[in-house]
């Protein structure tokens, strides 16, 4: 298998609103994103109502080892405190991580988020991609996968599950790819974002398994499950110990504010609010792959998370068209031709709420599928 080296150009982010409101002359309170993956519900009714309570606490600084907040995330994320480490946002802990592992030489499955090419190049490191393959839906084969690692490998990153395929990797899976790693001195560090997404049924995260791996850190964030990017927090989970006395040690004190510190407390122990969101897309991914899989004239990806990747069929049609015609209804989705792999054919959405489902998916049927 060749390997890949991939250049990537601008595009419009989820977050890239502003930018939307400038071009098209929208306003960007009217514009619903199911571009940027964020849950729905927006944040939490206990952080919303909670927070105002605690605002004194931006007059002193946080506790420097944000013992407290780690250990509210252990009990949520099923570890142990020393275990989790916390950073400004996931963008600052996969930064530190591969800063920390320094990898001269990193795999990267693609398609997928470009910030780790980014980082690894930063750093003076070589990126390779290995391409996960259509005709086989985006699903990744860890025995191919494992027969592509080498030695003047160091580090290996998968998104999980993946954005923008929504493709997921089980734990079973992902014991075979450490085992193979940890023979050619591979570190792994795994991407969770949207793993809190998925159905508990499935078994996708790995944290559990670094309880019996050394060679994996897994990384997560507030962003999108808990519909809080402003707040900039994120953790990363590891059973290193001299990987965390490293990454602390690059680390900038304080990178968390004493407001998020206490906000990350409310959102994680909020029982109610995460029930109802896994609720929400466990129904609305089910019944919008059942309707998708229906028209002829697009190709769907069984997704995981909380949006689907779409690969248009009609040859009188492309992401570039049907993102304006979308956009001009207030409706963003994400066209994935920027990504590694993908061309102009494939488009990206996230679940939003039924309301707004139905709005994008009449669009969709009178755009696409007529």
């Amino acid at each position: 298998m060749a390997q890949f080296t991939l250049k990537h150009k601008d595009h419009f982010h989820g977050s890239d609103l502003e930018k939307i409101e400038e071009i098209y002359h929208i306003p960007k309170e009217k514009i619903t994103s199911f571009s940027a993956n964020i849950n729905p519900l927006g944040i939490s009714r206990n952080l919303r109502e909670s927070i105002s309570e605690h605002i004194d606490v931006i007059q002193t600084y946080p506790d420097r080892e944000y013992k407290d907040l780690r250990k509210v995330i252990a009990e949520y994320a099923g570890t142990t405190y020393e275990n989790v480490i916390v950073g400004n946002g996931s963008t600052e802990l996969i930064s530190l991580m591969i800063q920390a592992d320094a990898p001269k030489k990193a795999m990267i499955l693609g398609p997928s988020y470009s910030e780790y090419e980014r980082e690894i190049s930063l750093r003076g490191g070589q990126t390779v991609y290995y391409p996960l393959k259509e005709e086989e839906d985006f699903q990744l084969n860890p025995d191919d996968l494992c027969r592509h690692l080498t030695d003047d490998l160091d580090l290996l990153i998968l998104c999980n599950p993946n954005n923008p395929t929504s493709t997921a990797i089980s734990n079973d899976k992902m014991r075979t790819i450490l085992d193979a790693c940890m023979v050619h001195g591979i570190f792994v560090m795994v991407d969770e974002t949207y793993v809190e997404f998925t159905h508990a049924d499935e078994k996708i995260s790995s944290v559990p398994l670094t309880d019996s791996y050394t060679n994996i850190v897994v990384l997560r964030g507030t962003s999108k499950f808990f519909a809080a990017p402003g707040l900039r927090l994120g953790y990363a989970i590891t059973g290193n110990t001299d990987l965390i006395r490293k990454v602390i040690s690059l680390q900038n004190p304080w990178s968390i504010s004493s407001i998020a510190e206490v906000a990350g407390r409310l959102m994680f122990s909020d029982t109610e609010y995460i029930n109802q969101t896994r609720t929400l897309i466990d129904t609305e991914r089910t019944r919008i792959f059942r309707e998708l899989q229906a028209w002829n004239s697009i190709k769907v990806y069984q997704p995981k998370a909380n949006f689907i990747l779409v690969r248009i069929l009609r040859e009188d049609m492309d992401a570039d068209i049907l993102f304006d015609h979308c956009i001009r209804k207030g409706l963003m989705i994400r066209n994935c031709s920027t990504f590694p792999f993908l061309s102009n054919k494939y488009f990206r959405f996230c679940f939003m709420n039924p309301e707004d489902n139905d709005r994008l998916l009449a669009q969709l049927r009178r755009d696409v599928n007529v």
